[in-house]
């Protein structure tokens, strides 16, 4: 996987992703308060959710670029590329100005995801990867709706704004791709939980560890607003 590295915190207990079950029972608790406004566990579990979205999805746009056999998927995977990183970078700017530990990995649902895309080939490849993109990104802008109306941290509302520009232009470009099974992709984001949350929660860092960093494509010229193309 591509990326520059830096340094980490400790551990902390994470939030679930795509099935997962909650792991916050009081989302609404507050747990501290910056200057720039009180930070709920649910703020917290949101940035998390950013970084651990982020660190599949960017290997994923890497493989498109090598795997596709459409100019269509070749554009996603550049968009993916770009909007994670530059996602990232804010991801971690706001973590580190609120104290919040971030994981270094996906979590394993999101990392199966990423190894059963790695044996793919071909339409198996493009199909598999916009459907399941499109499912999760689906489902992220919910989460984003539902933080980005609750918050009263102005960092996290300005991180969620980014979320959002992001995750749109993920969808678009995904959709333009012609390889999104619809029916399954919705399915995929409605279904009732099946997974334990060890499953959907990605694992702390190890102490010490450097700090992964999702990279900018050298001379990045994709821009990540919502395409309307």
């Amino acid at each position: 996987m591509g990326g520059a590295l830096a340094a980490t915190l400790g551990s902390l207990l994470y939030p679930a992703m795509l099935g997962a079950q909650k792991v916050s029972s009081a989302p609404e608790r507050v747990i501290a308060t910056p200057p720039t406004g009180p930070l709920t566990l649910a703020d917290r579990d949101f940035v998390v959710k950013v970084r651990s979205a982020g660190l599949w999805e960017y290997p994923v746009g890497q493989m498109a670029l090598k795997k596709r056999t459409t100019r269509a998927v070749k554009i996603a995977g550049e968009h993916l590329i770009a909007g994670d990183a530059s996602l990232d970078a804010a991801c971690r700017r706001t973590a580190g100005q609120l104290n919040i530990t971030l994981p270094n990995q996906s979590s394993p649902q999101q990392q199966g995801f990423v190894s059963r895309m790695n044996a793919e080939s071909g339409k198996q490849f493009d199909t598999d990867m916009a459907t399941t993109l499109r499912a999760t990104n689906g489902q992220t802008l919910s989460t984003i709706a539902a933080v980005r109306s609750t918050t009263r941290n102005s960092l996290i509302r300005a991180l969620a704004n980014l979320a959002n520009s992001t995750v749109l232009d993920h969808i678009t470009v995904i959709e333009k791709t012609g390889a999104v099974d619809f029916d399954q992709a919705l399915l995929e984001e409605t279904a009732q939980p099946a997974l334990p949350a060890q499953e959907t929660a990605p694992p702390p860092p190890v102490a010490g560890q450097p700090q992964v960093v999702l990279t900018p494509p050298a001379g990045n010229t994709v821009s990540t607003s919502p395409s309307t193309r």
